[in-house]
């Protein structure tokens, strides 16, 4: 609960710095952040208190799963708007809703609403215990998942039976896959010249011997996002793919030495990047070294060559380099990390070295 608060108490602050007293979530990331439920609901919050405003339909679990405020019962639809606006009478409330129709029909009930996402993301860029915690419980479910695919890929299985058998361990082991609008698949299993695609979609490919196979694992456990690349070998490697790998790791392990506290995003990028660059393939990197990660699969900070927003501890990120040469083979690397005063806490532990199945 304490955690709670202070979660809270951050976020008015940011919100306060755009002009408003009271913040309104209606992001499901953003409404779990706030009260620990997770489902259609508005989460407002101000210096009186958190309310929960939500439909009857989700009443008893927001009751049951919400932490330290208030639950408002309503209908769907416009009857919840109007039970949001009474929520936030005579405040400004600063709110993650980009919905056009919305925004206007709570301004037109009176509510004086500032569309502006960037006080909750400045909020849950730095990370509290309960989430490095949660984020390093998702992290151990994608290590073993990879030792799933250690022992299940062979030649003839298909990366779509490699990618349910996938899902099905990791729903077993308590976690969830995520959803993107950018893609019709939870995971990234990528088998010969389709791991040229760093997001290729999956295929009813079969595997086969000379393969190089990126699997790429995202998954949400208790809310929270882990996301790791492992690129493993089936059947003895050409030695091209043996130098590619050798590159990839020996890149990724230079943006993990970069990745402290003070240095920025781009000087991360850099250090992977210039690598490849020095050993002839910086075309064929093609895209940043990381992202942020928490909630959302991807959120700031952007760890790309342009950004120069510097790391904070307790921030937490992804350091993903990559080769793909096109219509041949890819290959990337990948770690959820937590940025430390020191050398960063790599939350993954399956080995990177390259595994040859």
């Amino acid at each position: 609960m304490m955690m709670m608060k202070e979660r809270r108490s951050r976020l008015l602050q940011h919100a306060a710095k755009a002009g408003c007293n009271a913040v309104a979530a209606f992001e499901p990331e953003n409404v779990f952040y706030l009260t620990g439920f997770w489902g259609e609901a508005i989460a407002v919050c101000t210096d009186n208190g958190t309310k929960l405003v939500a439909p009857k339909l989700e009443y008893s679990r927001a009751q049951q799963s919400s932490i330290d405020c208030e639950v408002v019962p309503t209908e769907r639809g416009s009857e919840l708007l109007a039970t949001f606006v009474s929520q936030i009478k005579n405040k400004q409330a600063c709110t993650d809703c980009s919905d056009y129709s919305t925004v206007e029909h709570v301004r037109r009930l009176q509510g004086n609403v500032v569309v502006d996402t960037e006080p909750f993301f400045l909020t849950r860029r730095i990370k509290d215990e309960a989430e490095m915690e949660v984020i390093a419980k998702a992290s151990r479910i994608l290590d073993r998942l990879y030792k799933v695919c250690a022992d299940e890929i062979k030649a003839g299985m298909t990366e779509r039976d490699l990618q349910a058998k996938l899902v099905y361990e990791g729903l077993k082991m308590g976690a969830n896959p995520p959803s993107y609008k950018s893609t019709l698949n939870p995971l990234i299993i990528a088998g010969g010249p389709n791991g040229a695609l760093p997001h290729a979609e999956v295929t009813g490919r079969k595997f086969r011997s000379k393969d190089m196979i990126v699997v790429d694992l995202t998954l949400r456990h208790q809310g929270y996002i882990a996301d790791a690349t492992r690129t493993f070998a089936l059947g003895k490697p050409t030695a091209e793919m043996v130098r590619v790998y050798e590159i990839v790791q020996e890149s990724q392990k230079a943006g993990l030495d970069a990745a402290v506290a003070g240095a920025t995003c781009g000087q991360v990028d850099a250090a992977c990047r210039d690598l490849i660059r020095e050993r002839g393939y910086e075309k064929q990197f093609i895209h940043s070294t990381g992202h942020g990660i928490g909630l959302d699969v991807h959120e700031p900070p952007w760890v790309r060559a342009t950004n120069e927003e510097v790391l904070q501890k307790n921030m937490a990120v992804t350091v993903e380099p990559g080769i793909y040469l096109e219509g041949k083979f890819g290959v990337r690397i990948e770690d959820s990390i937590l940025v430390t005063g020191g050398k960063p806490k790599v939350l993954n532990r399956f080995t990177k070295d390259l595994v040859v199945l």
